[in-house]
């Protein structure tokens, strides 16, 4: 009896947790563009210690880039309502990482321009950290260490 309480807390546990990270994770999907570019440039400046003139120009980057967003976003449902979730072509699929790299690097030109080297040095390393902690890299790290 007492195994079996103990295995209902348990799973009621992790039942909380994960829908604890999914709200997180939607927590931005609520908000306009012009709030999450405040919330990104708010987060830089403490991050970075941004003066004023940069925390107006990565605040601009930061709109453009979340009006972006928020654009996709509203295709991708659109898209999702219209078909019945068909998976893009290997072109689209390349289009896509194409774009998606294309728009990486010129935020990365942008953000060298608006930064100092001791900013701009800071700004990638929380980029890489961001890198590490996702799931498709933590599989390849397992799968290596298999072999």
């Amino acid at each position: 009896m007492k195994k079996l309480l103990l295995i209902a807390i348990a799973l009621l546990t992790l039942n909380a947790t994960a829908q604890d990270r999914k709200n997180r994770k939607d927590s931005l999907k609520d908000l306009s563009a012009e709030e999450v570019a405040t919330l990104r440039t708010k987060k830089l400046t403490l991050q970075l210690d941004l003066n004023e003139s940069q925390q107006a120009a990565v605040k601009t980057l930061m709109l453009e880039e979340a009006k972006f967003m928020e654009s996709k976003r509203a295709e991708r449902e659109e898209n999702k309502a219209n078909e019945d979730s068909k998976k893009p072509t290997k072109e689209e699929r390349y289009a896509m990482v194409n774009e998606r790299l294309d728009r990486q690097i010129e935020m990365k030109k942008s953000m060298k321009s608006i930064l100092n080297a001791e900013q701009y040095t800071k700004w990638e390393a929380s980029l890489s950290k961001r890198k590490k902690g996702s799931r498709k890299e933590g599989k390849g790290k397992r799968s290596e260490k298999r072999d």
